[in-house]
């Protein structure tokens, strides 16, 4: 399977999917604000990452503002928060094979340029 998770209107995960030729290489793309990711599809994204909080994105604007950042999160409160909240999720993810690519550091975005 190859599948990248990310957001439509982020400029930084539309240079990622150009940068490692998502469409050329026929990798398929899921929108998380008009098709939300469910239960299951997190789920196994956190077998791959491990945890949940390796999933979630603390520069999300809705971090600070609903006061996250001054609470002591469980796994189960990252796996609601994400579930709730798209924008929870750090973008872009991608799955090839076996392997989760998280994120949108170079290094990163080098791996998954390599293992696609």
């Amino acid at each position: 399977m190859k599948k990248i998770y990310h957001l439509g209107n982020c400029d930084t995960c539309q240079k990622i999917l150009k940068e490692v030729g998502a469409e050329k290489k026929k990798v398929q793309l899921q929108e998380i604000k008009t098709e939300p990711i469910t239960e299951h599809q997190l789920d196994q994204m956190k077998e791959l990452a491990g945890s949940y909080e390796a999933l979630f994105s603390r520069r999300a604007i809705k971090y600070r503002s609903m006061g996250l950042h001054e609470q002591t999160l469980t796994e189960k409160d990252y796996r609601r928060l994400i579930l709730e909240e798209y924008t929870f999720l750090k973008r872009p993810v991608a799955i090839v094979g076996k392997q989760i690519f998280i994120g949108n550091t170079k290094a990163v975005v080098e791996n998954l340029k390599n293992a696609l």
